[in-house]
């Protein structure tokens, strides 16, 4: 077999024989991997702001667009955050129509 090309002997391409005793003495579920631990980080991250660019080059993504589109529904609605940011700039703007009015 040539250097570099994972096999199931090359440990260093296959951690469970590590991770299945360290999660089963830790009380982790079965069928609860590493991939799934990499997915509780990334959103970990996202979920306390961290933004596309430093959650790619954490999980080391080719692209921003990778890991937008594997999280895209972990950040916050854009729209949420661009009022909060105008809202904090300019204070509370009135709504254009007073509450109770309807246009017909």
């Amino acid at each position: 077999m040539s250097q570099g090309i994972c096999c199931s002997v090359d440990h260093r391409c296959n951690p469970s024989h590590i991770w299945s005793p360290a999660a089963r003495t830790a009380g982790i579920p079965p069928r609860i991997g590493l991939h799934c631990l990499r997915h509780f980080f990334a959103t970990l991250l996202i979920h306390k702001g961290a933004s596309v660019k430093t959650v790619q080059l954490t999980l080391g993504h080719s692209s921003p667009m990778d890991t937008l589109n594997t999280y895209v529904g972990e950040w916050p609605e854009a729209h949420e955050k661009t009022r909060a940011l105008v809202d904090s700039a300019l204070g509370r703007v009135p709504r254009m129509c007073p509450p109770g009015s309807s246009r017909r």
